[in-house]
């Protein structure tokens, strides 16, 4: 096999992406159990520390440790951030109208929290993670989860071709997977990219029965309690 051309894919969309839903997390209101909103932060905050320093700016290195962070932190926060779902649900069962514009907010919040940790995670999983795909060998790099565009893009016309895996060893970022997240969220289904193992269609069954959950109920309860 030549070379990979790939170059290593930076550090700071997915830290960026990261501390959002942290925030986001943190900032819910004070009914959804704060020391465990807390804790979860303070956890996930220090798991970036060793993290940023083995690869302060690209992800041109992984140690077994790094990578058991990596994956440790993003599913701490999408865990939480299911328990906050099942607690906004039952707030709002038993919410009276003052609680319409805080409910409402908390929905915005664990929505967008829930497409950036999913987002994480099919990042971390993909093809062996940031590292592996762009540093190991296309003939060693384990199967894919995910079918993206770029992958079956190469006997397109030329200006699309161009950036296919097969011509320009295109590799999927986390913006990728970020924009995946959120489209399975809203749209309940995929659109341009295609799950392809079993572990990839339970969670993307998981996030879309969250998305309908989050934009179908939980929303529209909010919604009403303001009228």
């Amino acid at each position: 096999m030549p070379p990979r051309k790939a170059r290593a894919e930076h550090r700071w969309p997915a830290v960026a992406a990261l501390v959002v839903a942290l925030t986001l997390y943190a900032t819910l209101p004070s009914s959804f159990f704060p020391p465990l909103r807390y804790a979860v932060v303070a956890i996930g905050v220090l798991l970036l520390i060793p993290l940023i320093a083995t690869n302060p700016m690209r992800f041109n290195k992984e140690t077994k440790l790094s990578r058991i962070l990596s994956l440790g932190q993003a599913l701490l926060l999408l865990l939480a951030n299911q328990v906050a779902l099942v607690q906004l649900v039952i707030l709002l069962i038993h919410a009276d109208k003052a609680d319409g514009p805080s409910l409402l907010l908390a929905s915005v919040q664990v929505w967008v929290t829930n497409v950036i940790v999913y987002g994480l995670i099919y990042w971390e999983m993909d093809r062996g993670g940031p590292v592996n795909r762009t540093r190991a060998p296309r003939d060693e790099l384990p199967e894919a989860d995910f079918r993206f565009p770029q992958d079956e893009d190469h006997d397109a016309v030329e200006e699309v071709a161009h950036r296919s895996s097969m011509k320009s060893d295109w590799t999927a970022s986390y913006l990728d997977y970020l924009y995946f997240s959120s489209t399975n969220s809203m749209a309940f289904s995929p659109t341009d990219t295609m799950p392809l193992s079993h572990r990839a269609k339970a969670l993307m069954l998981l996030e879309s029965f969250g998305g309908f959950v989050m934009l179908a109920l939980v929303i529209a309860r909010a919604v009403a309690l303001l009228g």
